[in-house]
Parts: structure tokens; sequence; C-alpha cells
């Protein structure tokens, strides 16, 4: 089907194929009509690919000219099985009433739309207009699109979105889970789905993002003895018969050991260990061979041995055979830090055996002992998170592309380790994208991820920081009124001076982010700072400038961009017809009330209208006389 076809059906058509192809059906008509245009683009590409391998195997490639393999994609036939450098002086806007908190081109219309239309309110869910249906006619941009871009185009959709309703109210989650041993549900990445069991956990989105990774930490870990745990790759969440071009890398999966408070991605950090299931040895984002391959049905069992002094090994077996010692650690490396059973996995179900009343899969090394069955006093307790979301904590960054606002909300996560921030932002979820996809595949992803992440936060409890730009008033507005039943919420403004902030923009540019200039035009056109809102926002701190400073600023680069932007001409619409064709030539006669008696039957003997007008103008007053002596 060509892309001028997949235009022309409308919006049900739309989500009645992309349903069928198992894809997701929401969104306006430009995103279906993407969607499911690079889904059969995709099909033919992989339809090809088939029969270029057919034609090789009919004719083999002389070793003199080497055939470069291509990246193909298949369709899902998926067994759905659910689980039930900033200066740290700010300017801080204490609103009364209020508790303070501690501490290129393709989207012009849409960019241009939200910078001229008024924000003052969240506009409901509208059909697509005019200028969205234009936005797919032109061509695609050959340059590439930046994080930044995708962030503010789900951004734009705040504003049509419905005023989001009050999450449901729930019980009290007992984070700290004492002497249990469980996959600790807020140690853990939200898109990662703990079982009621808190012994089973998949990835949340594996059918919407499969790119996704999706990590999750013990309860409890240890820091002495000779401890180990088994757990069990469950069965795949992805297609049944692997694509040859990309092997069985369609799953995977990571077991080992962390430190508290380090990044969820296990082996990409220092104190983080893993063994990869693709037979490698991961830490600090750096991979070696080690062991053998496993998959779906096989135990791995991981095993840590303390030496009195403070040393550690750690071994790990395979269907209770011994593989090797994968890691070893000085103690002055270590510093009396606890390690807790870490598992990474990407479209698939692992199982920890955690009851300590079951016997383990396979028999335990001698001198080993489970952790579910270590005494309580040799256990190590993770962190904790609150108990409501009355006791909870929202952080909103607001700042243009390159303002510093990952940089901030990182120093705040370390400066405040006792409240556990989770950080929430396209850059984290594009880490958890790794090995996979086209970048502009994964920029896609991420956004669309994120704003599903945001409505799930808003119902758990916890503490969380929004990283985006959130320069529009419209997405101000939405995500402070989803978390309207937060004990705590913050707006935090970075917006330094314009010298300082083509300084960071090009350093960004030099590390690989790209952002396009028409595009960043825009984003300043439609920038809104926060203002003082007592109803929807506790604290409001301005970073750097002062709010009056922000305020001036941002005005010179509103007026710099609307000069320097290319004037945008909507279409014109057709012209309608302003009345409709009529049955009759002329309005028909009216009928005399029906209590006028007699006078009806001369009512009844007078000519028809057209007889009426055809009369002369002098002999057109009979009528009127005859029917007033009547």
């Amino acid at each position: 089907m060509k892309l001028s076809e997949i235009k022309k059906l409308k919006v049900a058509e739309l989500r009645l194929r992309l349903e069928e192809a198992g894809l997701d059906s929401r969104g306006l008509k430009g995103d279906l009509v993407e969607r499911l245009w690079s889904f059969l683009d995709d099909g033919s590409q992989q339809g090809n690919t088939h029969k270029q391998d057919s034609q090789r195997q009919a004719h083999p490639v002389p070793p003199s000219s080497p055939v470069v393999p291509t990246n193909t994609t298949q369709t899902l036939e998926v067994e759905v099985a659910p689980i039930s450098s900033l200066s740290p002086c700010s300017t801080v806007v204490e609103i009364p009433g209020a508790t303070t908190m501690n501490g290129q081109t393709d989207l012009a219309q849409e960019f241009h739309d939200s910078a001229t239309q008024t924000e003052a309110e969240v506009l409901p869910d509208t059909p697509v207009c005019q200028v969205e249906k234009n936005e797919l006619e032109q061509p695609a941009a050959e340059e590439e699109r930046g994080r930044a871009f995708y962030e503010f185009k789900e951004e734009i959709r705040y504003k049509r979105a419905k005023p989001p309703k009050a999450p449901p109210k729930k019980e009290e989650v007992d984070a700290d889970y004492g002497d249990i041993i469980k996959l600790h549900s807020y140690d853990s990445h939200l898109h990662f789905e703990v079982d009621s069991d808190g012994a089973c956990g998949q990835p949340r989105f594996w059918v919407k993002f499969p790119l996704l990774w999706s990590g999750c930490r013990l309860s409890h870990g240890v820091s002495q003895g000779r401890v180990g745990f088994q757990v069990r790759l469950e069965r795949r969440l992805s297609i049944s018969q692997p694509d040859a071009s990309q092997g069985d890398q369609t799953y995977g999966m990571r077991i080992g050991w962390s430190a508290a408070q380090t990044s969820l991605m296990l082996g990409q950090e220092e104190f983080s260990f893993a063994y990869d299931r693709r037979a490698r040895k991961v830490t600090c984002g750096k991979e070696e061979e080690f062991g053998e391959p496993f998959c779906e049905g096989d135990i791995i069992g991981c095993y840590a041995s303390f030496s009195t002094k403070g040393d550690v090994q750690l071994s790990f077996h395979k269907n209770g055979r011994f593989i090797g010692v994968a890691f070893s650690l000085e103690a002055s490396k270590l510093r009396g830090r606890a390690l807790f059973p870490h598992v990474l996995c990407k479209s698939c179900v692992v199982r920890f055996l955690l009851d300590p009343t079951d016997l383990p899969w396979y028999p335990v090394p001698p001198g080993f002992t489970q952790l579910a069955a270590l005494p309580a006093g040799l256990r190590c307790r993770n962190t904790s998170a609150p108990s409501s979301i009355a006791q909870s904590e929202m952080i909103l960054m607001v700042g243009l592309p390159g303002s510093g606002k990952s940089h901030w909300a990182r120093a705040h996560i370390r400066q405040h380790p006792e409240k556990n921030y989770k950080l929430l932002g396209t850059e984290v979820l594009l880490a958890c994208m790794m090995g996979g996809g086209a970048r502009e595949q994964r920029l896609q992803q991420a956004a669309q991820c994120l704003t599903e992440l945001i409505k799930m936060a808003a119902q758990t409890p916890g503490n969380y920081i929004l990283d985006q730009c959130n320069t529009h008033f419209s997405a101000q507005q939405y995500k402070l009124q989803l978390f309207s039943s937060f004990g705590r919420r913050m707006a935090v403004v970075l917006f330094p001076t314009a010298d300082e902030w083509k300084r960071r923009l090009s350093q960004q540019r030099e590390a690989g982010e790209i952002i396009p200039e028409i595009a960043l035009l825009k984003l300043q056109v439609s920038c809104s700072l926060p203002e003082q809102l007592a109803d929807v926002l506790d604290e409001l701190r301005y970073v750097e400038l002062e709010q009056e400073a922000a305020q001036m600023l941002l005005r010179e680069y509103k007026d710099e961009a609307r000069r320097l932007l290319p004037p945008v001409t909507k279409p014109e619409k057709p012209k309608k017809y302003l009345a409709k064709k009529r049955p009759y030539p002329h309005w028909p006669p009216i009928p005399p009330p029906p209590h006028l008696g007699s006078q009806i039957m001369a009512w009844n003997n007078m000519p028809s209208w057209s007889q009426h007008w055809n009369v002369p103008y002098h002999d057109q007053a009979m009528y009127y006389c005859s029917g007033n002596e009547s």
C-alpha cells in the first residue's frame, strides 16, 4: 500500500489496521498514518530481504564481493501472558499558604500554532486539524532530529488533552518489607512489573516498546559471609521464530549484584556486576567474554564470597554447573558496601527462588547459604519509599534545551540520598534502550513511553523528578494537576544568561546531541515560564536568573525567534454554501388557522402562489379585498 493511499483512510480504518497488526491505535491521524506506514515499509523491506536471501542460496556470491548484512524487522507474533556545572544559589518564590519543600521542520505548523494560540486552560480533545493534515504532505526532513524535538512533540499534545482526573485513592504501601525477601517494587524501573508473590517480574511495556530494558533489585542484600541465590529465565515474551539477521537478540537478560543507589541498568556503572545472557560479564559498561550463553528454562546461580578482610569474589553457575569467578573486589574498593541481587531483562519473564522453605533448584555449593535462608540479622535492607501519596514529592523541571536541567536534577539527587528520587526523563529511557534500533526510533519510543510513565508515577507513592523541557503552559498545568494528591509539588526553572546558554548548547552539540535550529526557535516562541499558582504548586524556584530577569530575557528570545522564523502560510479553507437547495421554487402557502370557520373555503378557492405572482400588480388587490369581505 502506498503512502498516499494510507493518508486517504479514515481514522477508524487506520486504528482497525493497527489493531490487527498488534500496534498501538491511539493518537492523532498523523501519528496513525506514520505508524502504519513505518510498519508496512518494514514488512516490505523484510520481504525483499527474504527474497534476496533465497537468491543468494540459489546463486552464491563469490568471496571477492562480500554481502553487506541488512537490518530487518519481523512482525511480532506474541503470546500475551501478563503478570496480575550549575550555581548552587537560586531564587525561591514561596507561595502564601503553601508548604515549602526541602532542599526539519515537519512539525512547523504545530510549533507555530502553539506559539500563537492562547493557553489559558487545558483544551479538550479535538479532531485532527487541517494544519496537521498538511504536515503529512511535507517530505520527511533529512536532518536528524534531537531529543528536544520529540519531547516537544509529546508535550504539545497536552494542548488538546482533557483535564486529568483525580487519581484513585490507594491504600498505603509498606515499602519496608521487614524480613521478607522480595523484588523491591520501588527500587526498580516503573516499567518493570512485579508479580503479586514478589518473586517474578517482567517488562511492563514489552509489546509497545520492545527495545526497553527493565531492571529491579531485591529488598535485601549481604555484606559478609558466603551467600547466593538462584534465578530462572522463565520464558521469553518476543517472537516465537526469531529473525535470522538478529539471531535470538530479541530478548535479553542480565543477572548479578549491585550496590544500593546505583543505576538500575545492571553492569553500566561501578559497583554493578552482571553476567549477560550472551556469555559476557559486564561492569562499568565494559563487556568481556565469560562463561556460555543461556536461554529460557536455564537456571543461573549467583554467589558472593566475602572474606574476613572484606574482599569479595562473585561467581556464577549454570544449571548447577560451576562456570567460574567473574569478579574479584578488594575491601579498600568496596568499603563495606552491601551488594544486592539485581536483574535486568528485555522481553522475558524472570523468577527468583525466594521461599526459604523450598528446596533449591540445584544443589548449593558447599559452604554457601541461600539468601532466603540466611538469618535476618545477617541481611541488609534496601532503601525504603514513602508509604503513601500524601507523603510523596514531585519536582517539575522547566527550561529550554541545554539549560542544564538534567545536571541540576542529578546533583539534587546526590545531595538528598535519603529522598530516593526517581528521575523520569527521555535521557534515562534512552539509556534503557541499549543495543537496538535506530536513534530516531529510540527517541520516539522514549518520548512516548515517558508519557505513560508520568501517568503511572502520579498513582504510585514515591519521590519523582520530571526531567523534561516543560516549556508549554498546558503541559505544566496538566502535570501539576496530575500530581495534585502529592504532598509536595515544586517547579524548578533553569534559565541561564544568553552567553551561558549558548555555551552549554555548543557543549551538547559537541557531545552529539542534535537540536535543529528551526525547532529551537519554535521552542523559544512557545516557551512560557511558570508563575505563582497556589492551587497546583507549593514552591517555585528560579535557579541562576531571577524570575523578572528570566521573563525579560525570554521576551527577547521570543522577538528574535519570530524575526528569524520563516512565515507559515495556512491553506485556504473551501467555501461552504450558506443556503441549501430547497424543494419548492417559492415558499409554500401558510394554511389558515382552524378557528376561522367559513373563511377556509374562501382560502381554498384562492389561486396558488405561482398564479398570484403572475397577476398584474394593479389586479392583486382583488385578493385582499375578497379575503376581507369574506
